[in-house]
């Protein structure tokens, strides 16, 4: 079972709002994680992440999606 780490949608239409969360791989976008690292507003650019959290999961070998690493890259 690998984890990765991607961005979940929990806005509503038309004003999107995303989550970092670390989830299985065959999971699906919005489906059950295993827990939440921190939140990007598209419409501010503003990301928070939980750096603790993050590099958890990335020592324990969770796969970061593109989308998740141009934000970091962006921060």
């Amino acid at each position: 079972m690998s984890v990765s780490i991607r961005l979940s949608r929990v806005g509503s239409k038309n004003h999107p709002f995303y989550r970092v969360v670390a989830v299985t791989t065959r999971s699906k976008r919005d489906g059950k994680n295993h827990g939440i690292l921190g939140s990007y507003n598209p419409k501010t650019k503003k990301l928070e992440l939980d750096q603790k959290l993050y590099s958890e999961w990335v020592k324990k070998g969770a796969i970061v999606s593109s989308a998740v690493s141009k934000l970091i890259n962006q921060k």
